[in-house]
């Protein structure tokens, strides 16, 4: 049976687990979640995901939700080929793909939500922007992605000279920043645009980029 993820190429999450997909080279079905009926909030959705959020995955008889546990799923799976996201055959460096898993999970995805949020979906409902939110978590950002500067001034990528899943999980988010006026953030700091323009130029990163414009409601409202 054929990997299922199931939600919309709108969704970061989503995204997050295709492109970890398209660097392992493995086949995948992406399985339409129609979300102005709230069929994720819903039986059968919530057998896969009882959080009622995408996305849910399904490979063969396992079922799984969290973007970031699925990305670790399918790069312990197949380990062997393609992109090696995980450095699980050197635990120093496996270590180090950890940390900064945890920071993009724990220091740099709230603020960057937030601006999502602000950015794209209050308009989508017709909501005026939150100004001081906006600049709030503009400035949050800021002091990680500071933190980002001085790391990627040694090293190509965030765990090393090597791309892993530590680069891929912040893909997504950064390429709805760059539909906002906020993505300064990122051309201002020289090491992590150039970054930016190494991790973005990957088949994976296009391939996830090309389905949020094609799909993005959002980003039309936002125009």
């Amino acid at each position: 049976m054929a990997i299922k993820v199931h939600g919309s190429r709108i969704s970061t999450c989503v995204g997050r687990v295709i492109a970890c997909l398209e660097e392992k080279g493995v086949e995948y079905e992406v399985v339409p979640v129609d979300y102005v009926t709230s069929e994720h909030k819903q039986q059968p959705f919530l057998s896969l995901n009882p959080f009622g959020q995408v996305p849910a995955f399904e490979d063969g008889d396992l079922t799984l939700f969290e973007s970031r546990a699925i990305t670790r799923y399918v790069s312990r799976k197949y380990k062997d080929i393609g992109t090696d996201l995980l450095r699980l055959n050197n635990l120093a460096e496996s270590a180090i793909v950890d940390a900064w898993m945890e920071a993009e999970a724990h220091q740099f995805n709230g603020p960057m939500k937030v601006l999502i949020y602000q950015f794209f979906i209050r308009p989508f409902h017709h909501l005026a922007l939150e100004e001081q939110e906006v600049e709030t978590n503009s400035e949050k950002l800021g002091k990680v992605l500071e933190i980002y500067e001085e790391r990627l001034s040694k090293y190509k990528y965030l765990a090393g000279d090597y791309f892993t899943l530590a680069d891929l999980h912040h893909i997504p988010f950064i390429f709805y920043l760059f539909k906002t006026p906020k993505a300064y953030l990122i051309t201002s700091r020289p090491h992590v645009n150039a970054w930016w323009n190494d991790i973005s130029s990957r088949p994976s990163s296009i391939k996830i980029s090309e389905g949020f414009d094609k799909e993005n409601s959002f980003l039309k409202g936002n125009q």
